[in-house]
This record gives C-alpha cells, structure tokens and sequence, in this order.
C-alpha cells in the first residue's frame, strides 16, 4: 500500500495501572484512521507544521535510528497526516501518528507479520515509548504499539506484552462497551502530571496496589474468558475506585452520569485514556436500558455481547 492506514486504540483497561506494572488491555479501533499524504493545502497546513517540528526532534535525538533526511525532506514537499482521529479523546491520536512514522522511516524495521516473539514487542514498545515522549514527556508506547500491530494486546507487566485472543462479540448482544464523548479534548500531561502528584502519598500508593490493580486485573482476566457476572462485579469496584480517588480525571460534565451509573447498577463508567475530556468507556449488561439515563451524552458501541 502507498498510505497504509493507521487505526485508533481503545485501552480497556489499565489507564495509569501500567505506570505501575498493572495488568492492561488493549484493542484497535477501525472507526478512526489516519496516513501519511502528500498535498499541501490550507486544511492540512498545521499538519505539515507539526510534522516539520516532529521531524526535527527525531533528527536531533534518533538521526541513528530513523532516516530522518528523507523525513524532513517529505515534510519540505508537503507531507501531512490526514487523519480522523480525535486528538485528546484518548484513543491514540498521537500513537497512530507515531506508528506512521515509524513504518515509513525507520531503518531497522521490525516486521509484525513474521514470528513476533515477545521480545520483539518489547523492543517494539521501547522504541515508541521514546518516539512519543515528544508528545506527551512520558510514555509508555503502548499506543503506538497497538497503533502499529492492529490486534488486541495484553499486558501482564511493562516487560511482558502479547497477543490475545477476545471472545467473539455477538451484534445483537444485550450488553455493550460504549465510548461517551464528553464533548470536549483532554490534555495527558496535566493528566499525568497529577496521577505522578498523588503517588507521592503513601495512602494513594497503598489503596493504588491493594484495590485498583486487583480490580483492573480481575476485570481483564474476566472479560478476556467472557465471564460477565464476575467482570461486572469487579467493574462496579473500579468505577467507584476512579470515582473517588480519579475525580480530577473524570471529565467535569461526566461527574454525576458517573455517579449514576454506580447507583442505578445499570452501566459502569471508566476513563478511556488519560482522562480530563476526551472520551469515558462505559460497560454495561443491557445498552438499551443504559442508555435512558445517558441520554444527553453521544455515545458509540465498539463491542457487543
């Protein structure tokens, strides 16, 4: 392909957690995409600006590793991303981007369709953990690499990432995972910056260790199985655990559905991402009955079951 396409990223589970060696879940996201063109127009102008200062900075630190004077001579003939991923929605616009560049520039590329061992992933992970730092100051790269391989990862630690099958999604399954648009972008590394803020309290540490990683690891071992009862079980905890200790996170107009959602039993929200806007993920047994109390919000299934 000329302009391979770039797909969106939802993590499931483990936003922050895998700061600190929590378990995660990672899935792509088709509805948004995005490639690198050459056509250098008034709407893609800014596109190509960022790309020119994007490829400064690989140049002055990964000159080595990417041919950065190919790069940066593309951007001089109008090279853009064009793409339809939200940026500060949390579902990876940044991370597709990276994965682009990565794919086209890279001297030493890493091929995703022979035998991946998990060695591979690592090294994988290092290498766009680096590229987007650019992005956000710190990065796991995680999203770039979900970005890159378009299946769904699992991440039993920051060392130990792999492949992972999901149980078939059925279309007209009762219950759902859903994205909710808050309506407005969120910044990551504010974000980040207050999750780093709280863990310097022994409190939040210890509360961190003994019921959020507990929790976000059931929830994924349970959803990976297809177990429902015990997944739910388990996302009521975490919902009400974000709820309490993620409040600076969760999207202001959210705040009460949040709280809904916990009371009434019928959906369970968590952040998608980084938090601060952008988009909220939203379990659920029964879509249609969740959605007469989020009414007033968009919101969009990416699963079934």
């Amino acid at each position: 392909m000329k302009n391979p396409l770039f797909y969106a990223k939802i993590l499931l589970f483990g936003e922050y957690g895998i700061i600190e060696n929590s378990k995660g879940l990672t899935i792509p996201y088709n509805f948004y995409q995005g490639a690198l063109k050459f056509e250098l127009t008034p709407e893609s102008a800014s596109s190509n600006e960022s790309l020119r200062k994007y490829a400064q900075f690989l140049s002055e630190n990964f000159s080595d590793q990417f041919n950065t004077e190919s790069f940066i001579e593309d951007v001089k003939n109008g090279m853009y991303f064009d793409s339809n991923i939200p940026q500060g929605y949390g579902v990876g616009s940044s991370g597709a981007l990276v994965a682009a560049i990565y794919n086209k520039y890279s001297k030493d590329k890493i091929d995703i369709q022979a035998d991946l061992t998990k060695d591979k992933i690592a090294e994988l992970k290092l290498i766009f953990g680096k590229m987007e730092s650019y992005f956000h100051g710190k990065s796991s790269g995680i999203d770039p690499l979900i970005c890159y391989m378009n299946i769904p990862l699992l991440i039993q630690s920051k060392d130990d990432i792999s492949t992972v099958g999901l149980p078939a999604a059925s279309i007209d399954g009762k219950g759902a995972v859903f994205l909710i648009n808050s309506g407005e972008p969120g910044e990551t590394a504010p974000m980040v910056q207050i999750f780093f803020e709280k863990l310097k309290g022994e409190g939040f540490r210890k509360t961190l260790k003994e019921e959020f990683i507990k929790y976000n690891n059931a929830c994924i071992d349970y959803f990976v199985k297809g177990e429902y009862n015990p997944l739910f079980a388990n996302l009521q905890k975490l919902s009400s655990w974000a709820f309490e200790h993620f409040r600076p996170m969760i999207p202001q107009k959210l705040v009460d559905a949040w709280k809904t959602g916990i009371d009434t039993d019928t959906y369970y929200l968590k952040l998608c991402g980084s938090g601060g806007g952008g988009y909220v993920l939203g379990f659920t047994q029964d879509y249609e009955k969740a959605k007469t109390h989020l009414k007033d919000f968009n919101t969009e299934v990416i699963y079934r079951f």
